[in-house]
């Protein structure tokens, strides 16, 4: 299941983990999850995947741990722009980590 909202505006310039392009500042942008895991390894070498691509992304529920008690249980989320998905799909693909993306629905 694909995970749609909509964010108002992204702090931060540029592009990097967990950035969005400086131009999506300022409009309200689609995001879709590219994918949910609990491995924080996998979470560091999709955004450096990602970030390789030039693709914006952000990453929720990474301070969620604080809640947690740092166990792990709750998994972190990666979310591309609408526009970027597919791109995004590739890359993770190519990279051989295909059965780590959401379903595409």
């Amino acid at each position: 299941m694909l995970w749609q909202s909509t964010i108002e505006s992204v702090a931060g310039p540029g592009k990097g983990r967990g950035n969005l392009p400086a131009a999506c500042d300022e409009k309200a942008l689609q995001v879709r999850e590219l994918l949910r895991t609990n491995d924080m390894v996998l979470v560091s070498a999709v955004g450096a995947l990602l970030d390789g691509a030039e693709i914006g992304h952000l990453v929720f529920d990474q301070n969620m741990s604080v809640i947690e008690g740092s166990i792990g249980i709750l998994p972190r989320r990666i979310l591309v722009g609408e526009d970027d998905i597919a791109q995004a799909r590739r890359v993770l693909t190519d990279a051989g980590l295909a059965h780590e993306l959401r379903g595409d629905d």
